[in-house]
């Protein structure tokens, strides 16, 4: 079966302060096949003018990387004030940056974790909000000739997403598409596998990691944790994957922080209508398998011991990730 080329994003290594030739060069020296930028600091965003990064394009050409681009968005406010926001030129800038890589896709997020915030605007408001901004972008997004990736971030479930893609009258493969986080799926409060099955027809880029999910007191909480190491099941969503025409890169990222789900509160639950109780069983089953490994590596990394093991655990990740998809391929 056709192969997986496996990259890393760049957010996993956020805390080194790397500029995007720094960034080419660490996944050279660790394996890597490609990179996906996800963002960058402000002193390194004004070396994004179009012959530098025909030079990083070249250069990535020559080391036989791979490159995804990010930095656009796609809910038309402010998620922390919740006031209007004009998005066509952040994405229009997003979309030449790209299209001077020679790249089609534009990873997309917005923020998130509105359904935790009493204050957030209903979510059938944003979705309709974001189908409006979107469409309104498609011949921009098309005549710099990429795809808009809208991350499954903490913004809108996978069946939401559906929903949106669907009003926006997105073909799979055309101007529109979905960047699958694998754990985030989790945080929204699905089982990974059966949302990849929802979204599969639009997926055009990857964020790997795996990830671990624990009852509390107060709920359940989500956690990202080294690859191999928790409870998604990472060779059934490369199996999905496997099946599309179109080649889909797997690009790894990790963090540390937990994110805390309050299952207990109805107020929260109903902000889900879509969750099922078969899906919800489905989580309190890995929250289970979660406590049996957590022994062997699945349990939280606090986010302020993560720049200094940043590094270890990328390459790590990196490594596991291989293994994963040279298996997969080989089956």
């Amino acid at each position: 079966m056709r192969g997986f080329r496996v990259g890393i994003d760049s957010y996993g290594l956020h805390p080194l302060g790397f500029d995007p030739v720094q960034m080419l060069q660490w996944a050279g020296r660790h394996g890597a096949q490609g990179v996906q930028f996800s963002g960058f600091e402000e002193n390194h965003r004004t070396l994004l003018h179009k012959s530098y990064l025909r030079d990083l394009a070249a250069r990535a050409r020559e080391d036989g990387l791979y490159l995804e681009w990010g930095g656009a968005q796609h809910i038309p406010r402010d998620t922390t004030t919740w006031a209007r926001k004009e998005l066509l030129e952040i994405n229009r800038a997003a979309a030449r940056q790209a299209a001077a890589l020679g790249t089609r896709i534009v990873r997309s997020c917005s923020g998130g974790l509105m359904r935790w915030r009493p204050e957030s605007p209903m979510t059938e408001t944003l979705l309709q909000e974001t189908a409006c901004a979107l469409r309104s972008q498609r011949a921009m997004l098309q005549d710099h000739q990429v795809i808009l990736a809208l991350e499954t971030h903490f913004e809108f479930t996978s069946y939401e997403l559906v929903r949106l893609l669907e009003r926006c009258e997105a073909e799979p493969g055309t101007w529109l598409g979905i960047c699958l986080d694998t754990m985030n799926l989790l945080t929204m409060m699905e089982d990974p596998v059966a949302a990849t099955r929802r979204l599969l027809p639009w997926v055009v880029c990857t964020h790997m990691k795996d990830g671990g999910i624990a009852l509390t007191s107060d709920g359940l909480q989500s956690f990202p944790v080294a690859m191999g190491k928790g409870v998604i099941d990472v060779p059934g969503i490369l199996r999905l994957l496997q099946s599309l025409s179109a080649e889909v890169t797997l690009s790894v990222e990790s963090h540390g922080g937990s994110f805390d789900l309050p299952v207990f509160d109805p107020l929260f639950m109903s902000k889900f209508p879509d969750l099922t109780p078969g899906e919800f069983a489905r989580l309190i089953e890995l929250s289970r398998r979660s406590q049996e490994r957590a022994s062997s590596g699945c349990r939280v990394t606090e986010r302020e011991h993560w720049p200094r093991i940043c590094q270890r655990r990328t390459a790590a990740d990196l490594r596991a990730l291989r293994r994963l998809a040279s298996a997969e391929a080989d089956s």
